[in-house]
C-alpha cells in the first residue's frame, strides 16, 4: 500500500521466561539473547486492556484504524528502541545474511537524502517522485553507495524488508510485536492519546522542548526546515521516552508488526467483544506497519498518531522503515 511516506511495494523485484518488575524499567535479556549482543535494552510492559484505534475519528477510511475495540494482553518485554544499525551489523557478521535490498541490488531512497553518483540513481518511484530508486543502497548504505552505517551506529537500521526483520528475531531469539502490542507499548500508559506524549504535537509551553518527535517540517517534498534537528533519522534514543520507557514509537521510522493489513479487521474484533492477546489476521495485502517516519506531516500524512496504521508488500524496504523486537 504507497502512500506518501511509502515507496511501496518494489518497483523491479527479481523472481520466555516469566520477570516480575516494575513496568517500564530495564531487564536483562536472556541467556541467548545476551550471548548475541540483544535485548540489553527490554522494558516491561505490564498486562492490561486498553482501547485500540482511532478515538479522534482522524484516520484514513481505508487505512481501517476504527471501531476502536478492546483488547487485553498479558505482559510481554520489547525493546526500548529500534533495532540500530550497529545491532544489525552484528546480526550480519555473525550470520552473514544478505538483505533483500542487497539481493534485489536496489532500495528507494528519498530524494534529499542520496549519497550516490549519477549513474546510480535509476528511476522515481511511480506516484511517489520524492523516492529515488537507488543501486546499491541498503542497510549499510542507508543513503546509497556513498554513504556507510558506520556514520550513524546509533540510528535506526533501514531497508530492511520484513523478511529481514523476522531473519534478525530468528538469530537474536526474539520475535517482531504484533500490531496490538506495538500500540500499547507505544501509548505508554496513555489512554485514548493522539500521541505518546498527549494530545497535541507542539509544545508551546517556556523552557519546555517544542518538538517531541522527529517528523518533516516545511513544504513537503522540497524544503525541510529542520526545526526538530534532523533531516533524515535521528539516534534511535532521540527526544524523551514515552511512559513506558520506548523510544519514538511516533516519527523517526516506520515499524514493522507481525500481523497481516487487512482494513476491515478492527470491525470483526468490535464484534467479538474484547480481543486476548490478538495475533492479526491470517491473510492481508501486506504486512502493517506502525508509527510514522520522519517524513509524515500533518498536512498531507498524518500517521504519526498513535492509532495510525498502514502497510506495504514483505519484500518491501526504504530508507525510512526499520523495527523494533519482542523478547520469547
Amino acid at each position: 500500500m504507497a502512500d506518501c511516506c511509502s515507496p511501496g511495494p518494489r518497483p523491479l523485484a527479481p523472481p520466555t521466561a516469566n520477570v516480575t518488575v516494575k513496568a517500564g524499567t530495564a531487564v536483562e535479556p536472556s541467556t541467548k539473547a545476551a550471548s548475541r549482543g540483544t535485548g540489553t535494552n527490554d522494558v516491561v510492559i505490564p498486562a492490561g486492556t486498553f482501547s485500540m484505534g482511532d478515538p479522534f475519528g482522524e484516520g484514513y477510511e481505508a487505512d481501517g484504524e476504527s471501531p476502536v475495540h478492546q483488547v487485553s494482553l498479558h505482559e510481554f518485554r520489547i525493546s526500548a528502541t529500534t533495532v540500530t544499525t550497529a545491532e544489525f551489523a552484528a546480526f550480519v557478521d555473525a550470520t552473514g545474511h544478505r538483505t533483500e535490498s542487497e539481493a534485489f541490488g536496489t532500495s528507494a531512497v528519498f530524494h534529499l537524502a542520496v549519497k550516490a553518483r549519477p549513474e546510480d540513481i535509476l528511476n522515481r518511484v511511480t506516484d511517489v517522485p520524492w523516492w529515488l530508486n537507488v543501486r546499491g543502497a541498503d542497510w549499510a548504505h542507508p543513503a546509497g553507495p556513498l554513504s556507510h552505517w558506520s556514520d550513524l551506529p546509533d540510528h535506526p537500521v533501514t531497508h530492511v524488508s520484513h523478511n529481514d526483520a523476522l531473519a534478525y528475531c530468528a538469530w537474536a531469539g526474539r520475535r517482531l510485536p504484533t500490531e496490538a502490542e506495538w500500540e500499547y507499548a507505544a501509548r505508554g500508559g496513555l489512554p485514548g492519546k493522539r500521541y505518546p506524549w498527549g494530545n497535541e504535537l507542539h509544545n508551546d509551553a517556556p523552557g519546555a522542548a517544542a518538538h517531541h518527535c522527529n517528523i518533516w517540517q516545511g513544504e513537503f517534498p522540497t524544503r525541510n526546515t529542520v526545526d526538530d534537528g534532523f533531516p533524515t533519522t535521528a539516534p534511535a534514543r532521540s527526544f524523551r521516552a514515552n511512559g513506558y520507557g520506548l523510544y519514538q514509537t511516533s516519527g523517526n521510522v516506520w515499524e514493522w508488526c507481525s500481523d497481516w493489513f487487512l482494513p476491515k479487521y478492527y470491525k470483526t474484533c468490535l464484534a467479538a467483544g474484547t480481543v486476548a492477546d490478538p495475533q492479526g489476521p491470517t491473510i492481508g495485502r501486506g504486512r502493517v506497519m506502525r508509527g510514522g517516519s520522519y517524513l509524515c506531516h500533518e498536512s498531507y500524512c498524518n500517521r504519526y498518531r498513535l492509532a495510525a496504521r498502514s502497510s506495504n508488500t514483505p519484500d518491501s524496504a526504504s530508507g525510512n522503515l526499520g523495527f523494533r523486537t519482542v523478547a520469547l
